[in-house]
């Protein structure tokens, strides 16, 4: 071992596993303190070390000072401007902190082009067979980097990297300084090691911070596991809506995607997944009863009916699906678009006026009427709440639209209970005169005539019509404010 002599500073020896001074419980490179005056050593580093120790059946050992022909130093140096190698000195001058003295092997060091040019005879004035060469290399300022080193020197001896190399902690620490010593051997197996096993969130962090230090080459399996392509999240979430909403039976899949939903960080792309999800979905039912009202369709043909039942079980299936997309969008504060589209639907609820005027349905999907007008429900009382908010024309529509549905539905007593056990189309028929209220008069004129359906045999048993009247002839009275105040 190299002192510095005049300088008395501290050097750190690291014994040989065969050493006399090497504790049992410490790692074959622990380094001990020794002071260059009293050559006292100090208690063994305790904590563990986490890379095992080099293969026994080396033909040198690892820090041998007995059979050793190179002699490196291992220097921490603050400043990032010296050059990572220099020849050896002991100038008292040259570094004030702890420094490691490492008995090596040039046919091991070898291993490392890094040291493999070094050690060349080309750089050697006068090269000595035999002799020992001095090598010093600079080690950064960072918390283990000084441990680093000395494991990854340690693998140079051992040809069974998959042996030493088990934790992806160790992989990280390694990676890079064998990427810095040209160790080609062992960033190959830390790069297949890291890309086939799994990470946590902070060792996930790391390989990220990592990447950008290697080659493109290098990086590419370890990119493909945390870069995916600008639109893989959009395509991941509507895959899951799609098999969520198609999966009727199993309730608790259908609370993990809206919990997903929920708590995903892009509200613009969760809105813009669901609104292409309703607008399919919305679609196929549409299609579905326009078939089933079609002349071309309906008769009394076995065939003709063949086609009728399931054209109505499409629409009674998607329409389910539609239903817990709504009440999704509802959740997720995105369903003004579902609210547009559903205004604007004149030629679906002519169809389905027509289908239901008749019985055929009620046999074959007794509760199709009940899930479109859940579905028109749950989006008018967004409205009339404001947790919706769109224009008034898009109000009115909405009105116009769907209120002969209502209608026939509850004149062929088509309208199931709400969850408070009042008929859904009486809670309808609440929802719709609150949101003509915020109509201009005109237009909650024109509607309130649709609405003289609403008035029961007892006047006292609709007192939400009596309401929605009164509202209106107490506004007509008011006179018209004046244009211009000034």
């Amino acid at each position: 071992m190299v002192t510095g002599g005049a300088s008395k500073k501290r050097q750190r020896a690291v014994h040989p596993a065969n050493s006399p001074t090497a504790s049992s419980s410490s790692r074959p490179c622990a380094a001990v303190i020794i002071d260059s005056d009293s050559k006292r050593p100090t208690h063994p580093n305790p904590n563990p070390n986490p890379f095992p120790k080099p293969s026994p059946t080396a033909p040198h050992s690892f820090n041998d000072p007995s059979s050793a022909d190179v002699l490196l130093r291992l220097f921490v140096d603050p400043s990032p401007l010296d050059p990572p190698a220099t020849s050896f000195s002991t100038s008292p001058t040259a570094q004030p902190q702890d420094d490691v003295v490492l008995h090596l092997h040039a046919h091991a060091l070898r291993r490392c082009k890094y040291f493999a040019a070094l050690l060349s005879d080309r750089w050697q004035r006068h090269p000595q067979k035999d002799a020992v060469r001095n090598i010093s290399l600079r080690v950064p300022p960072t918390p283990g980097a000084m441990d680093t080193r000395i494991a990854l020197l340690e693998l140079l001896y051992n040809s069974d990297l998959a042996s030493a190399i088990t934790t992806v902690s160790a992989a990280l620490d390694l990676l890079p300084v064998a990427s810095e010593l040209i160790f080609e051997d062992c960033v190959r197996f830390c790069l297949r090691f890291l890309e086939a096993v799994p990470w946590t969130q902070d060792e996930e962090t790391r390989v990220l911070a990592l990447i950008p230090h290697l080659s493109e080459d290098e990086a590419k399996d370890l990119m493909a596991r945390v870069s995916g392509a600008p639109d893989s999240s959009e395509e991941m979430l509507y895959g899951l809506i799609l098999a969520v909403t198609h999966n009727q039976s199993m309730a608790f899949v259908k609370a993990f995607v809206a919990k997903l939903l929920r708590e995903f960080g892009s509200r613009e792309l969760v809105e813009r997944v669901m609104d292409r999800a309703f607008q399919t979905t919305f679609k196929v039912v549409k299609e579905a009863m326009e078939e089933y009202t079609s002349p071309g369709v309906r008769g009394n043909h076995d065939e003709t009916e063949a086609i009728q039942r399931i054209n109505l079980h499409t629409a009674m299936t998607n329409g389910k699906h539609l239903l817990w997309l709504v009440e999704r969008m509802i959740e997720l504060q995105v369903a003004e678009s579902a609210v547009k589209e559903w205004s604007e639907q004149p030629a679906f609820t002519a169809d389905l006026q027509r289908a239901f005027r008749d019985d055929a349905w009620r046999n074959i999907v007794p509760s199709l009427p009940s899930v479109l007008l859940r579905c028109t429900s749950r989006l008018v009382n967004a409205v009339a709440t404001g947790t919706i908010l769109v224009a008034a024309q898009v109000r009115k529509k909405l009105v116009k639209d769907w209120l002969p549905v209502l209608i026939v539905c509850k004149d062929n007593n088509a309208s199931p209970l709400t969850p408070s056990n009042k008929p859904l189309y009486l809670d309808l028929e609440e929802t719709f005169l609150r949101i003509i209220s915020t109509l201009p008069m005109p237009d909650a004129q024109e509607l309130l005539q649709q609405c003289l359906s609403f008035s029961t045999r007892n006047v006292e048993d609709c007192p939400h019509l009596v309401t929605a009247f009164n509202t209106w002839f107490r506004r007509a009275t008011h006179p018209p404010q004046a244009q211009n105040l000034y």
